[in-house]
Formats: structure tokens, sequence, C-alpha cells
């Protein structure tokens, strides 16, 4: 994946340089690509080509690029460390990496449009509607949205999974079912089955998120940690504490699990993925 992003994303020796360079400074040489490994893990499901799905796959980790470079800013969460090294506006300064976010994300849909992903030319252009739904006011920008309303306020379990089904599960989902997409058209079974294991893992990857951020340290982390109770944010481990929210987290995944019987072992590595994203320690 890290070859495939390193050969979709513009050289920095391009102009303008500088903006390229920090664009693949903001993309590469880090993360745990679980957005990339949920697409080609999907597309096990349908069959799909892997060429196919690593322009797929590449275009959903692009945007969760940008979200994070735009979440880093000081008009946002205001961050210094992201995936252990400097963060974008850092390194080079808030201008730069204000349009690194905006370059990246018409990168994203640029790949979607300009490669042949499905098998149709409807299935490929719904595959646009739904990572351009997952990324804005009704997905993931939604989500931040309510996110930063909600500094300071103590909401309710149903206010703050409605606040992660968008910030973060719509991304995950979006990556699970484009994945999907690039090969043969699933059955409406399948097709729910599938949505929903996407919905809970993407739920899940938001409470394990919550609970490494009370636990864990700034160095297994990558990023600052502790910054959510700093911040004041309310989060699963502060409206429940941790061992309720792990125990979230594990019913979230079992219910995962449970969507992928079907599938028998063309769902196996998706759910080695919701092993990973309940395990994980970073």
């Amino acid at each position: 994946m890290e070859t495939a992003l390193s050969r979709l994303l513009p050289a920095a020796d391009i102009a303008p340089q500088r903006l390229h360079d920090a664009m693949r400074y903001a993309v590469l040489g880090g993360g745990k690509r679980v957005r990339p490994l949920l697409a080609f893990a999907a597309a096990e499901v349908s069959g799909a080509d892997p060429e196919r799905v690593e322009v797929a796959a590449a275009a959903v980790e692009i945007i969760h690029a940008y979200s994070l470079v735009h979440d880093d800013l000081p008009c946002m969460d205001d961050d210094v460390l992201r995936r252990g090294k400097p963060t974008c506006h850092v390194q080079y300064d808030e201008p730069t990496a204000l349009l690194v976010g905006d370059a990246l994300q018409s990168l994203a849909f640029h790949l979607l449009a300009e490669n042949e992903l499905a098998d149709t030319p409807f299935i490929q252009l719904d595959m646009v509607k739904l990572l351009a739904a997952a990324s804005g006011s009704r997905g993931m920008a939604g989500g931040q949205a309510i996110d930063l309303e909600s500094v300071g306020r103590a909401l309710t379990l149903p206010e703050l999974e409605f606040m992660h089904i968008h910030k973060t599960g719509a991304l995950i989902r979006a990556a699970v079912l484009l994945g999907a997409r690039c090969g043969r058209p699933l059955s409406e079974d399948e097709s729910a089955a599938l949505d929903h294991y996407a919905k809970c893992v993407g739920l899940a990857f938001q409470v394990v998120d919550d609970v490494l951020d009370s636990e864990a340290d700034t160095a297994t982390l990558g990023k600052t940690a502790g910054k959510d109770a700093a911040h004041d944010k309310p989060t699963y481990v502060s409206l429940m504490g941790a061992e309720l929210a792990k125990a979230m987290a594990a019913d979230l995944y079992r219910d995962a699990v449970e969507a992928l019987e079907g599938f028998g072992d063309r769902g196996l590595r998706l759910k080695q993925l919701a092993d990973y994203i309940i395990r994980r320690s970073h």
C-alpha cells in the first residue's frame, strides 16, 4: 500500500514542489493503513482485482490523511505530533497544511474517476458518491463538527454514537464497501451483512481509540496521549469508564464477526482485521 500511495501521489519534484512534498509527508511513512486493509479484505468477499482495489483503498486513505492534517491545525485540535513525527503545519506551516488537506481531498476523487475500478460505470459512479457522502457533512466532516460543538458537554450514549458513526465510522464503512464494489455484485443479503460488519468495526475502532487515549502513552500512540481529557471532550471512557467501554468494544466485535458467518473463508481477512482493531495498542 505504501508503494501504491507513493506512485499515486504527485512526485515531490513537480511544481508546486513544496505543496507536493508536504502532501507526501502527510500520507507516507506512517499510519496503520487500517482502511486500505479493510478495503482489500472486503475485496476478497467479491473476488475483486487487487489492482482495482489498491486505487480505491488509496482514495480512502488519502481522505483519511487529509482529515488528520486538518484535525491537527491550531483552529481544530492544535496538535504537534502525528504518527510519531511533527504534524504537517509544524513541519511546514499552517497555510501549506490547509492546502495539503484541500489537495488530498481533490486527489482522492480524481483517482476514483480516472481509473476503471468497477464492472459498470453505474457502480463506479456509486463508489464516488459513497466516498463523497462518507467524507462530507453527513459523514466525517459532520462528525467533526459535532465533536467541536460537544467540547465541555456531557453527551448521552446515543449522542456519542451518532457523533462517532459519522466522524470515524463513515470512512471505515466506505473502505469496506468500496473494496467490495471493485468485484462481482453481491446479493442483497451479502451487502447487508458486509454493511453491518463495517458499522460495527467502525464504532469499535473509535471505542478502542478512546480507551487507548486514556491508558496508553504518547510514545506508544505516536500522537499526544490524553488530549481528549485535556480538551474536555466527551468519550466512551468519560461516559462509562474504561472497563465498560472495553466491554462495549468486545460486544461490537462479536456482532461484526457474526455478520461474516455467511461468507465462510472469504470473510477470514475481515475477521482478522476485527481482531486487530480490538486488540491493537496504538
